[in-house]
């Protein structure tokens, strides 16, 4: 039986993760957070792998804070760095295979076109420093897969789509960015495809094959446009204004164009990828 440890757990993503799990039998599922795990602790981490000789580490621990990094940076490249390179040396010279969890804000934005595995990153946030320092880590292992996502949202913890929800509901307009260009993704998407992946490999459907990978849903939108989705699929009166991100005071930069070419992990892996609407909108009914 194989085994897979997920690290994170409680977060967007591991949570998604949990749900998921449920439709794969066959499968022992170890979920650990940082009550049960922190996977800064070397000796805390090898400790944990011993004991349960995963087979899989799905690492969904991650600083997510992106403009408290900038001042906060100790703790982002501990988080984000360090952790990854931890778990990367704890399963050295074995065959578990590691899946880690990136980001698109390894890039500058500077793009006209679709980011593929081999566009050239240059992030312009601690953040995405942080983020590109733990992909480099994690790839010391041979049998690791980097998946660079963006604009993650879900039923679960803290998000965009969350906050438009509560701040619609209190406001009769709000400001929102529309010079910023991405596409959202559902976590429960990224969940279903990383279990997929796992799946297919281990019933010999498919080869595993290490390297980075990007998935995000499909489709592209500035967060504007995300915004007016939220709140017409809710039904609300609340009006979303477009205002440049140079009117929109944050301390680290974001990336005014991020989106991802996934032909790599939809050929790879055989995936089909619901589009960015579809997936808000089943995210919503959960809400």
């Amino acid at each position: 039986m194989a085994v897979i440890l997920i690290t994170g757990s409680d977060g967007q993503l591991g949570n998604e993760l949990k749900l998921s799990s449920k439709n794969y039998s066959g499968y022992e599922f170890v979920f650990t957070d940082i009550d049960t795990l922190d996977v800064t602790d070397r000796e805390a981490l090898n400790e944990t792998i011993k004991r349960t000789e995963p087979d899989w580490i799905i690492n969904c621990v991650a600083y997510n804070f992106v403009d408290k990094a900038e001042t906060d940076q100790e703790n982002a490249f501990r988080i984000n760095s360090v952790a990854p390179g931890n778990i990367a040396e704890a399963i050295k010279g074995t065959d578990c295979k590691l899946i880690h969890v990136s980001t698109d804000y390894v890039f500058d934005g500077s793009s006209a076109f679709p980011y593929n595995e081999n566009s050239v990153t240059n992030p312009q946030s601690a953040y995405g420093r942080s983020k590109l320092e733990g992909e480099k880590n994690a790839l010391r292992h041979p049998y690791t897969m980097i998946i660079r996502t963006a604009w993650l949202y879900s039923s679960f913890g803290n998000n965009f789509l969350k906050t438009i929800l509560r701040l619609s509901s209190e406001k009769e307009s709000l400001p929102v960015v529309f010079d910023q260009t991405g596409t959202p993704t559902y976590a429960a998407d990224l969940a279903d495809a990383i279990l997929t992946i796992i799946s297919k490999v281990i019933r010999n459907q498919s080869v595993f094959t290490a390297g980075i990978y990007h998935f995000s849903n499909e489709g592209v939108c500035s967060w504007y446009d995300f915004a007016t989705e939220i709140v017409n699929e809710k039904g609300s009166k609340c009006r979303i204004i477009p205002i440049l991100s140079k009117d929109f005071h944050s301390v680290a930069k974001r990336p005014a164009y991020s989106v991802l070419d996934k032909s790599k992990i939809k050929e790879t892996y055989g995936l089909e990828i619901p589009h960015w609407r579809e997936g808000l909108q089943r995210c919503m009914k959960l809400l």
